[in-house]
């Protein structure tokens, strides 16, 4: 009989069911990016498209990066982006590492350019990519997949890269509500069909990244987004959660969390204790401090992430992270500090015999 996967009983899991740890589990996103020397130098024999697609490279990046940090839980080096190739978008990297797709859906007429995930096999390379990292990990620290949100997809692929206004995806989608739905519903399959792929690679939790959708009011979201984000979420394997992870309009969190996910993912325009509120007490939490703040000096650091940890109140069910990526100009040193801290203040509040977060 097969003993017990250690990673089941991690401060991750058990934070994302809810359930009381000794302190307060941390990971990153972008935890191995190019603030950190040992990226750079894997970055500079090869371009990043190359990179996405080679799982050797990818499964050392990121186990360098959770050794070198501490965190609590890999998430896979990918980019949200490679998923559309499969489905006929032709994807580039400009020199400043941005995301061009050359051939953007416009219309309802080009709807039907994007064809539907059913041969998952030009992925392999990310599911392998889960598999590596999987095998070089503790056993005691989950694998953490992840994908675009419909939305940002279809963002992605309407705008043709990043947009200031979405002047094409609301032009899309107030002009031609069918076709929009369609392209969503697409998408929709392709990230419920390509997340659960992951899960059976190795990976034991998937975040949904809804990175674009704050360009969009509460009404705009009900009607255009939260049925499908609902879809990929409903169609999710059992017993792998679902972080929901959306930025940029604080407002759009009540229906974030009703379009589901066990842990709903926060930026820091909205203090934690008030999203918590809006998201619901059956909900865990996970964010939020701005990743801007590792930019300071280690006493705001330490002041920033205390100020999170006591808006969480101790209440089980939160996992600290930033409310979006390390960026760039961070110190190493300074993300390092920012997880010991909260691993030690999180467990100064526990062993206290306050509630534990």
């Amino acid at each position: 009989m097969s003993s017990r996967p250690r990673w089941l009983d991690s401060l991750f899991m058990k934070a994302a069911r809810r359930e009381p740890v000794p302190r307060t589990p941390i990971w990153l996103m972008r935890q191995a990016g190019r603030y950190m020397p040992e990226y750079r130098a894997v970055r500079e024999k090869t371009t990043f498209l190359s990179l996405c697609k080679n799982p050797d490279l990818c499964a050392e990046v990121m186990l360098t990066a959770v050794e070198r940090l501490g965190v609590d839980a890999a998430i896979i080096f990918a980019d949200l982006l490679p998923i559309l190739e499969p489905m006929g978008m032709k994807l580039e990297f400009t020199a400043g590492e941005g995301p061009v797709l050359h051939n953007p859906i416009r219309g309802a007429e080009h709807v039907d350019r994007l064809r539907e995930l059913d041969d998952l096999g030009p992925l392999e390379y990310v599911f392998e990519t889960v598999r590596k990292t999987r095998a070089g990990l503790a056993d005691d620290k989950p694998v953490i997949g992840f994908a675009g949100a419909p939305f940002t997809l279809a963002s992605y692929a309407i705008e043709g890269g990043g947009s200031r206004n979405y002047l094409h995806v609301k032009s899309l989608m107030y002009r031609d509500p069918g076709a929009w739905n369609a392209l969503m519903a697409r998408l929709a399959r392709a990230v419920t069909r390509y997340l659960n792929a992951q899960i059976a690679a190795g990976a034991q939790a998937v975040q949904l990244f809804d990175s674009w959708v704050g360009c969009l009011g509460p009404d705009d979201y009900r009607r255009y987004v939260l049925p499908h984000t609902r879809a990929v979420v409903e169609g999710i394997a059992p017993g792998a959660p679902v972080i929901n992870f959306f930025t940029g309009n604080p407002a759009l969190a009540p229906l974030v969390s009703e379009a589901g996910g066990a842990v709903i993912g926060v930026d820091w325009r909205i203090r934690l204790d008030d999203a918590w509120r809006a998201i619901g007490p059956d909900k865990a939490i996970q964010g939020n401090l701005d990743p801007a703040a590792l930019l300071g000096p280690r006493d705001e650091i330490r002041r920033r992430a205390q100020q999170v940890l006591d808006q969480a109140g101790g209440r089980p069910g939160h996992i600290f992270n930033l409310g979006h990526g390390v960026l760039p100009q961070t110190p190493v040193e300074n993300a390092i500090a920012l997880v010991e801290t909260v691993q030690e203040l999180s467990a100064a509040r526990s062993a206290l015999g306050a509630p534990r977060a």
